[in-house]
């Protein structure tokens, strides 16, 4: 029996997502590049160290989706965002999870906020195909930001409809309602950080200007196991960093041992926290 032939076989399958990364750490933009190109629907066109390099390279090549990072030398991330907006849409991919910068890059026009250590690879390619097609995305830490702006502005933005939020008790003695009662909103991120510690809280205390980085020189890492926490932190398994680094997964193993005996962790996720400086009493850098 002859197999009828595919009606549709002379359609072209879909472009893939062309993709520029910008990081100024050489090893995470190899990383994400290297996770992207094994993906059949995702191209990385080009590498970006800044925001300007990143402005031109998306000027160049006008990608489907920009991945940016907020702390960068020269033409920082939050600088170059409102330019890149203009060419396609900005994911900001970044270690900066501090509130005020989450709300900024928002207010600026990224369609999405994902801090290293938050999402998995798949779920980040699920990201970018998200953000290219018009859909945010937005991890735990940024999605608190949201909740915290929302709440430090209890005005309405018109009324409800079919008269919800309306109603009123008129006699408590008879029908049981007493007075409504409605938390205040927070006014600011310590507020915030009593009602959702572990999204809303900056992790460096910074109230403006640039804020500080975790003091991780207490750690004692190797320049070498230093990279491999990055990594892992960003996400990647073991596969993943041997394949950035150019080492074996055994070698990756290694270190990871004695990462995690260096940080007193005893698991990736432990670590990841330790490192990033979210761990609960982590004391920057002490272990």
């Amino acid at each position: 029996m002859t197999t009828p032939p595919n009606p549709f076989a002379s359609i072209p399958p879909p472009a893939p997502l062309r993709v520029v990364v910008a990081d100024d750490n050489p090893v995470v933009r190899a990383g994400l590049t290297a996770l992207l190109t094994g993906r059949e629907d995702i191209t990385v066109v080009a590498e970006a160290a800044d925001g300007r390099e990143a402005y031109e390279a998306a000027r160049t090549h006008r990608p489907d989706v920009v991945l940016l990072d907020v702390r960068m030398p020269g033409v920082d991330g939050i600088s170059a965002l409102p330019y890149l907006v203009r060419i396609a849409p900005v994911v900001m991919l970044t270690y900066s999870r501090e509130s005020e910068i989450v709300q900024e890059a928002l207010r600026r026009g990224a369609g999405g906020y994902l801090v290293h250590g938050e999402f998995t690879a798949d779920q980040l390619v699920s990201a970018i195909r998200d953000i290219g097609e018009g859909r945010p995305h937005f991890t735990p830490t940024a999605a608190g930001a949201l909740l915290s702006q929302l709440r430090q502005d209890p005005r309405p933005s018109g009324p409800l409809p079919e008269g919800l939020g309306t109603a009123r008790a008129t006699d408590s003695a008879t029908n049981g309602l007493g007075p409504p009662h409605i938390s205040p909103s927070p006014t600011s991120a310590e507020n915030l950080s009593q009602l959702q510690p572990d999204m809303a809280r900056s992790s460096s205390g910074w109230r403006g200007g640039r804020p500080a980085a975790p003091d991780r020189s207490g750690y004692r890492l190797s320049a070498r196991e230093a990279e491999i926490m990055d990594l892992i932190a960003s996400g990647m398994n073991n596969q993943q960093i041997a394949a950035t680094c150019f080492i074996s997964e055994k070698t990756v193993k290694n270190h990871i041992n004695r990462i995690f005996a260096k940080l007193h962790s005893t698991s990736r996720s432990e670590a990841a926290a330790k490192w990033l400086g979210t761990a609960p009493g982590s004391g920057r850098g002490t272990g």
